[in-house]
């Protein structure tokens, strides 16, 4: 019977690409796979508690930026009002970037070191970023540029990776759900600090308001350091040579899903950053924009968790593809004739609710083609493309409005669309290559008979 599940690809597909660990469920007994796989906890106290400190290191960083559209609208107003749209979304984009572009030298500090640098170090950026930030000077957009910019962006880049690599440590079968329960974090953080923003700077002013956000994350960063923790070993050293694995690129599935990545990501902030905007040029009321960003934050909560779930029951793919559909087909089909509020908020909730899950499957996936000794470094790699993306995406939007008028935002909306489509076309492409219909190319020609080498000597 284990022979005879050996020889089922479709029961020995993680097996063949994670040569060194091969992955174990339900049906896969001990020993199925030639030798006992590791074991892996799947849950218990400590590993909900490291989900719980993970959970709020994102609310306290990444929510940050998924509250940035509040920021901008506030600097074009008031703060900076002689700087143009494109150079005020640069410093989002540029938290976005150090994000991910940090991703090979903290992955690699990661598979190393484990949390025990990362988490301590990222805390004490970015607490003290906002706390620079708190005493920007009117007008002064290099102040924001360095302090929210650069310092807090490489701040979150410390404290992201690690946080949701751990998983890794504590979950298998149930991986995705927890990856989405951790980045759920940062949607919260989305829906709280956008609030707190709008209601605190009228009662005591931009400086007060962002101090209070200061301490708020310093507090939950506090309980991250104090439950975050790896569980296996650890390398214990570090190498220029080793900080990025372009060993993945051997994989035709893994060159194809960071191309997807990269138009998907090129796309995905810019409603984050632009639909208070795009409110306002409407005629909606403030009552109701003021708050559209925090709809489209409290949506990604359900997204990301959910998608979880199911991609730990039918795989992360066949919940990608249509997930990133459906959001070309929100951006373009509602987003593109909104005219109204009760249209605005439709697509902010819609979108909110689908492009959430984004971050979360595609880590979880690169996770089911890669070996979990590099995964931090190899997922370290996919997010310099996505740094990229991420840092010219938004500003290349606030290149394309240069006037706030209909003509413009229409140009935009049709980009955004264009970028998202692409993505979703090349999702496809790797869920052709994953189901084994097509094998050729890369990976077949160069790196069949390396694994099939690796697992012998494995087994051996």
């Amino acid at each position: 019977m284990a022979d005879s599940k050996e020889q089922d690809p479709s029961k020995t597909e993680e097996a063949q690409t994670t040569a060194v660990i091969p992955a174990a469920d339900d049906s896969t007994p001990a020993g199925a796979c030639g030798f006992e796989p590791e074991y892996v906890p799947e849950g218990g106290r400590e590993a909900w508690t490291v989900v719980l400190g993970s959970t709020l290191a994102l609310f306290a960083s990444a929510g940050m930026i998924n509250a940035y559209g509040t920021f901008q609208d506030y600097y074009e107003s008031t703060l900076l009002p002689s700087s143009s749209s494109a150079s005020i979304s640069l410093i989002g984009s540029l938290q976005v970037f150090f994000l991910y572009g940090f991703g090979p030298l903290t992955g690699r500090t990661f598979d190393a070191y484990g949390t025990s640098v990362l988490i301590p170090l990222g805390s004490v950026v970015c607490v003290f970023a906002m706390m620079m930030v708190s005493l920007t000077q009117e007008d002064e957009a290099y102040e924001l540029f360095l302090s929210q910019g650069v310092l807090f962006g490489i701040g979150i880049a410390l404290m992201f990776n690690p946080s949701v690599a751990v998983m890794s440590h504590w979950f298998r079968r149930r991986r995705a759900s927890a990856i989405g329960v951790v980045l759920s974090g940062g949607a919260v953080g989305g829906v709280v600090f956008p609030i707190m923003l709008q209601h605190l700077i009228p009662r005591i002013g931009f400086g007060w308001a962002t101090r209070v956000l200061a301490f708020l994350i310093m507090v939950c960063f506090v309980v991250a350091c104090l439950t975050i923790r790896t569980r296996l070993p650890l390398s214990g050293r570090i190498s220029w040579r080793t900080a990025v694995d372009l060993r993945g690129f051997r994989d035709v599935r893994y060159v194809l899903a960071t191309v997807a990545g990269f138009l998907l990501f090129y796309a995905l902030f810019i409603p984050y950053f632009y639909i208070q905007i795009y409110a306002d040029f409407r005629g909606v009321s403030p009552k109701i924009s003021n708050y559209l960003l925090a709809i489209l934050n409290a949506m990604n909560i359900p997204s990301r968790v959910l998608p979880g779930i199911l991609a730990d029951r039918y795989g992360a793919l066949k919940i990608f593809i249509p997930a990133s559909g459906l959001c070309t087909v929100l951006i373009l089909g509602l987003w593109l004739p909104s005219r109204n509020a009760a249209s605005i908020v439709a697509f902010s909730a819609l979108y909110g609710l689908f492009a959430g899950s984004f971050v979360s499957l595609l880590a979880t996936y690169i996770a089911t083609i890669t070996p979990r000794e590099v995964y931090g470094a190899r997922l370290g790699s996919v997010y310099i493309f996505l740094a990229v993306a991420t840092l010219i995406g938004t500003p290349t939007a606030g290149a394309i409005l240069k006037t706030v008028d209909e003509a413009h935002f229409t140009r935009l909306i049709v980009f955004s669309g264009a970028l998202m489509a692409a993505g979703t076309l090349t999702l496809c492409a790797v869920a052709v290559v994953d189901s084994g219909r097509v094998r050729v190319g890369i990976r077949h020609r160069r790196t069949q008979e390396r694994e099939d080498e690796e697992q012998r000597l494995e087994r051996s």
